[in-house]
């Protein structure tokens, strides 16, 4: 089984350009987690009915690996985090999930 965590945010229309270029496939937050070897992927959703909703689901090969991760690299982790913290009006952490029944290797 894999790890993964979810999140939510609420964007402005003004910020969703931006938002989009950070969150997504080549952005910020993907560069900085390329970096480890037990990072698989993020996956990126619009809401289909509200464009101004999002959700982040980083998959990683166990907690322990994102959290040993998360703890080498907490300078840029957080200096991300505050840069995206100016152009989101909400960001709802939705839990921790194990992935089943799926292949966790994109």
């Amino acid at each position: 089984m894999g790890f993964c965590y979810v999140w939510e945010y609420l964007v402005p229309e003004r910020h969703r350009e931006a938002f989009e270029d950070g969150y997504g496939p080549e952005g910020d937050w993907a560069r900085l987690f390329r970096r480890d070897a037990a990072y698989v992927r993020t996956d990126f959703l619009r809401d289909r009915e509200d464009p101004g909703r999002y959700v982040t689901v980083d998959h990683w090969t166990s907690r322990e690996a994102c959290t040993a991760f998360r703890e080498r690299h907490r300078e840029e982790f957080d200096a991300i985090d505050a840069r995206f913290d100016a152009i989101t009006t909400r960001e709802t952490f939705l839990g921790d999930f194990e992935t089943v029944g799926q292949n966790t290797q994109a």
